[in-house]
Parts: C-alpha cells; sequence; structure tokens
C-alpha cells in the first residue's frame, strides 16, 4: 500500500465512503525479551511523540481554519498530519503488543514494516468540518472506553503474551479493531477524512476486493471471542470511567467537609 498521494477526488476503485484502513501483518512469534521490556523500549519514541503532538495540535487549528475556506486540507498540512498519524499507530501498536519490530523513528511510511495506514485526501465538507468537535464525541467516547478497557487489563495480556509467546487470535482481533477505531477517530477529528468513524466490530470477508492487497486486518473479520472482547474493553473502560467519577465527586465532598 502506498503512501498517502496528494490527489483529492475519488478514485473509480473506492467505494461509496473511503474509510482510512490499517494494516498489520501479524507475527506467527514475538520474541519475549522484546514483550517483557516493551514499554521501556517505547521511551524514546514516546519522547519524539510528545513533541509531534505538540506541532499536530498547532498544525490542525491551521487546518481547521483552511478547510473552512478551502473545503479541503492544504497540501503541507494533510502530509504532516497523516505522518504523524502513521507514526503514532506504529508506535501504539507495538506497545499493545500487536507486533514484534521496533518502529523506524521516521515520519515516511516504511514498506517493510508490518503496521501501515492509508489515508486518502479529498474535498471536505465545510459544516461538518465546523462542528468537528462536536460531530465526534459519541466516536470519541467509544474510542476511549475501548482503549481505557484494553489498558486496564494490559497486565493480563502482557502476561499472555508473554507466557505463550504470541498473542492469542482473539485478543489480536479485539486489540487491533480498538487500535484501528482509534486510529479511524483521530482522522477524522483532524480532518484527513470525511468519514465518520465505523467498523468497530470488523467487517466481513467481502469488504475488500480480492484484487487489492490484504493483511490480518484488511478486512479485520472478527470471531465472535473477538467481539466479546471487544465488549470487555468497552465494560471495563465505562466501569473505569464510572469509578473514577465516583471516587473524584466523594473526595471533592470530603475534602469540602474538612474545609467547611
Amino acid at each position: 500500500m502506498a503512501d498517502a498521494q496528494w490527489s483529492p477526488g475519488r478514485r473509480a476503485a473506492d467505494a461509496d465512503e473511503f474509510r482510512p484502513v490499517l494494516d498489520i501483518i501479524e507475527p506467527a512469534r514475538q520474541r519475549r525479551l522484546t514483550v517483557l521490556f516493551r514499554l521501556l523500549l517505547l521511551i524514546p519514541h514516546f519522547v519524539v511523540l510528545f513533541f509531534l503532538e505538540i506541532a499536530a495540535f498547532f498544525t490542525v487549528v491551521f487546518g481547521w481554519f483552511a478547510a473552512l475556506v478551502l473545503g479541503r486540507l492544504p497540501e503541507p498540512v494533510f502530509r504532516f498530519l497523516a505522518a504523524t498519524l502513521a507514526y503514532r499507530t506504529r508506535v501504539a501498536a507495538s506497545s499493545m503488543l500487536l507486533v514484534d519490530s521496533y518502529p523506524p523513528f521516521t515520519l515516511t511510511q516504511p514498506s517493510a514494516y508490518p503496521v501501515r495506514i492509508d489515508v486518502r485526501p479529498t474535498r471536505l465538507n465545510r459544516l461538518a468540518v465546523f462542528f468537528r468537535l462536536i460531530l465526534v464525541i459519541p466516536a470519541a467516547i467509544v474510542q476511549s472506553l475501548a482503549t481505557y478497557g484494553w489498558w486496564a487489563l494490559a497486565v493480563v495480556w502482557w502476561i499472555i503474551t508473554l507466557i505463550l509467546g504470541r498473542m492469542p487470535r482473539p485478543l489480536f482481533e479485539a486489540t487491533a479493531a480498538a487500535l484501528r477505531y482509534e486510529m479511524r477517530v483521530s482522522a477524522y477529528v483532524t480532518m484527513l477524512s470525511p468519514a465518520y468513524p465505523k467498523g468497530f466490530f470488523g467487517e466481513d470477508a467481502l469488504s475488500v476486493p480480492e484484487r487489492q492487497g490484504r493483511s490480518a486486518t484488511r478486512p479485520l473479520v472478527m470471531s465472535t471471542a473477538g467481539k466479546a472482547l471487544l465488549v470487555l474493553f468497552l465494560v471495563l473502560g465505562l466501569v473505569g470511567s464510572v469509578t473514577t467519577s465516583v471516587t473524584g465527586s466523594s473526595s471533592d465532598d470530603t475534602d469540602y467537609g474538612m474545609h467547611a
């Protein structure tokens, strides 16, 4: 899959609505040593991402005004935001144990790396751009709950992968689905795509023509166990959010009582 090219407009082979694609080549085995120290190994990337996210924030603000005027993102803005999203997705895939390969320090998508995204520049609806932050709220809630739920049991997933030397297929499916949805939400909110985030529970095997390149996540055909794990992520995320809110409220009431 090639990097995103600046050619606004629909392609003949596209479906009615092109949604950002996440391609992940599932590893047969993972090195237990790299799994053991995964988050420590990724610290340099977290530092790079910190500065990239700052630059991306100001770029998105500029891009929002530009999109309102032009009805699209300017080419340099699109390229930088797409590159940042691809970098963030590669690091996230590694931190969530989806791949064993160490992410490269580059904004260009390496052709040999097992994690790639596909976003395509196109025209944007100015009204949808104007209300972007409001429109994305439902999808952002689902995405935050799923991500929170995955990380709530991250130690469990880490131990399972460490013992087996691989991530069980249902867990891989659910983790990839959560990451793909997060990527699509980010692409939508940063105006890289006009398509509202969909496909949280995957799609059927016929969603990608046979002539197109396929990977473990293109199409993302999920088993019943994989979907059940996704539901578990959502439930854990919801429980964690409610617990945090209740705990915070109780703490505030206690502090108020002590100062009254």
